[in-house]
């Protein structure tokens, strides 16, 4: 059975949902530079480039086995322990990218980054959920706290690495992951309960949801960001990591000022509808980034992505509520992190040698098949179906 705690005041979870959020913002931006600068830098960091998408896959990858194990760590110990846990490792984290070179070394630091970010990502989303009015708007709210972080980052870190090599930004970045520790401690302390009430299986038959975060984690989280870097270094030879930079703050930028706003269009129109629009759109920019219109129609990608980013969440809450609200969350984590694990891997396969217009192509019309199959059926709840259980 569940231990649940007293619903929390409404002014209290904004603040609590404030709190984590600022956490994962100043813990984030280590792991989102590495995404900027291993594919362009791998032979420095002591990689090849298919070994830095297996990289940049591995903490999405470990999530899919461990997000059941944080979830329930989670539920037992509540936010604040497990908060604090995961910013000073995630610091760690960033000294090692600093410091270690080669496949092997840096494979333990992402495991572990990937069951950190499990953790501040479980919380954010379950405390900006807590209260299913206006739910919407603190996950919007919620969004651009986390990408104050990477938006200061993602160009900084370019700069550095033109100046001073790929290496130095890690060092600074692992010390605002401690700072986090600040927010962490304000955080609630109470644990939320353990489920003890049905047995586990890892994997079932995807519902609508699942399928939808699925190939949003392939595309927008995987193969894009992968290719902005790929496709950039031949398209701007020498300038090519200021531009890629700049576009993926952009995409952080986009959250900041977007996020609440898709927040505030899905509480008037309804976040299913709004999901299905948006990602229709963005499979249209998707593959008109396969083709070539690779800086336009990667502006116009980070800036749907932006508004879709705050819809999931009161989704999952209108439809799941109660106390599996914080494991239906964490089901639907896992599908996107299993389609952003595959994205990396992908992109350092088939970029060398497949076409991008095919690659990307394929990937937009599924994008917009998931989508159109959310549309379909919005008031099941996905929960009752058969998929993934934490």
């Amino acid at each position: 059975m569940f231990r649940t705690q007293p619903a929390p005041a409404p002014v209290a979870t904004d603040l609590n949902s404030r709190h984590a959020a600022i956490a994962l913002g100043l813990s984030l931006p280590a792991d989102v530079v590495l995404y900027l600068l291993l594919p362009m830098y791998a032979a420095q960091f002591g990689v090849t480039l298919a070994e830095a998408g297996m990289l940049l896959a591995a903490n999405r990858l470990v999530r899919i086995a461990g997000y059941g194990a944080v979830a329930r760590f989670y539920a037992r110990n509540g936010d604040r322990l497990t908060c604090t846990i995961a910013v000073v490792a995630a610091a760690f984290c960033g000294l090692g990218y600093a410091t270690l070179s080669g496949f092997w070394a840096l494979l333990p630091l992402r495991l572990v980054w990937g069951l950190c970010f499990a953790a501040l990502n479980l919380s954010t989303q379950s405390l900006a959920t807590a209260e299913l009015l206006g739910a919407a708007r603190r996950s919007g709210r919620s969004r651009a706290l986390i990408a104050m972080g990477p938006v200061l980052a993602l160009p900084l870190g370019a700069l550095l690495a033109l100046w001073a090599g790929p290496r130095i930004i890690f060092c600074i970045l692992a010390a605002f992951s401690l700072v986090a520790v600040l927010a962490t401690r304000r955080l609630p302390a109470a644990a939320h309960g353990s489920p003890h009430g049905r047995p586990a299986r890892r994997f079932g038959r995807p519902n609508s949801l699942d399928t939808w975060s699925f190939m949003e984690g392939l595309t927008l989280d995987g193969l894009f960001i992968v290719g902005l870097s790929y496709l950039g270094k031949d398209l701007m030879p020498g300038g090519a990591v200021v531009m890629a930079g700049s576009l993926m703050a952009l995409r952080y930028l986009a959250e900041i000022l977007l996020s609440p706003v898709g927040g505030h269009m899905a509480e008037r129109f309804g976040a299913e509808r709004l999901l299905v629009s948006l990602s229709l759109v963005t499979a249209i920019a998707l593959a008109g980034f396969g083709l070539g219109w690779l800086w336009s129609c990667a502006a116009l990608i980070v800036v749907l992505r932006a508004l879709q980013l705050p819809l999931l969440p009161p989704i999952v809450a209108r439809r799941t509520p109660g106390p599996e609200r914080m494991h239906a969350l964490a089901a639907r984590a896992v599908w996107r992190d299993v389609g952003a694990g595959i994205g990396p891997m992908l992109a350092g396969l088939l970029l060398p040698v497949v076409a991008s217009s095919w690659l990307y192509g394929i990937c937009a019309l599924l994008l917009a098949a998931a989508a159109l199959a959310c549309g379909r059926n919005p008031s099941a709840s996905p929960d009752k179906q058969q998929g993934v259980i934490p």
